[in-house]
């Protein structure tokens, strides 16, 4: 493995380690402190926006948000997020995150329905897989938990998300895209976020803080990564967050998934690597 590769990989584990930890400082704000997961999500993009617009040296792409495309977009990540961090409330990390992956099947047929993209009968097969893989972690029926309702939905607001990165890719430079669905999506969850905000206290709004810069840093490593590295032999590390949530829940909230759920979880991991493979 070349040293950019090994950069790369490096890069791409650590990204996948900051998203779930940012997560479980958002389920820690709704379970032990009260916070609402409007104002959780609001601060989250309110703290990336920040950090981005430092890491941008301040420069803003005026003309992008004048374009409705972008604000769709945001609109998607905005909805994703909400619903994922409502789902935290009752339902266990690594399961929301199993859920949460209907996420990149529903991109995969969107991309085919709405911008043309060829695939194979083989990559179909694999995504069906994949499905029945989140179904096993979901598990539906009358003693389902309600959270995995919305990280299921949250899931599909964020392959709708993806599929409309793509669509958009070659309107800005990266961070410039990451600098509009923060800002915006700041915008967009104010009306509800911004009016619950939470009393003060330290250990409040140090999770309020960690939540956001580590889902704002993972995603930034996640752009370099995919800058020096081509993105058919990164892809398949992004399912290390599933690993990332089971350690993460397993450590601080003591749960574990069930022996279906976890069958789901290997079967969503190996369908989605299988399918990336397939690509190369």
């Amino acid at each position: 493995m070349d040293r950019t590769l090994l950069t790369s990989v490096g890069l791409m584990f650590v990204a996948m380690s900051l998203i779930p930890m940012g997560d479980t400082a958002g389920k820690l704000l709704t379970t032990q402190h009260g916070v609402t997961p409007f104002f959780v999500a609001f601060s989250r993009f309110a703290v990336g926006a920040v950090m981005i617009l430092v890491v941008v040296g301040g420069r803003v792409h005026w003309p992008l948000y004048r374009d409705w495309r972008v604000w769709l977009r945001a609109a998607m990540v905005s909805g994703g997020i909400a619903c994922m961090l409502t789902a935290l409330r009752t339902a266990d990390i690594a399961t929301v995150f199993g859920a949460f992956f209907v996420g990149p099947i529903f991109s995969y047929a969107l991309s085919i329905l709405l911008l043309g993209e060829r695939v194979t009968w083989l990559q179909t097969v694999l995504l069906l897989i994949g499905f029945c893989g989140v179904l096993l972690v979901v598990q539906p029926g009358a003693d389902m938990d309600p959270g995995l309702i919305w990280a299921f939905m949250g899931g599909l607001f964020y392959g709708a998300y993806l599929t409309a990165s793509r669509w958009l890719s070659a309107l800005a430079p990266p961070r410039q895209l990451m600098l509009t669905q923060t800002a915006l999506g700041t915008l967009i969850l104010a009306p509800l976020g911004a009016l619950q905000v939470p009393v003060f206290d330290a250990t409040v709004w140090g999770l309020v803080i960690f939540s956001g810069l580590s889902s704002a840093t993972g995603n930034l490593l996640l752009v370099l990564a995919y800058r020096r590295s081509d993105a058919t032999v990164l892809a398949p590390f992004v399912y290390f967050q599933l690993l990332s949530a089971t350690v993460l829940g397993w450590t601080i909230f003591g749960t574990f998934p069930d022996a279906v759920a976890l069958c789901g979880l290997a079967i969503l991991i190996t369908a989605g690597v299988g399918t990336v493979l397939l690509k190369r």
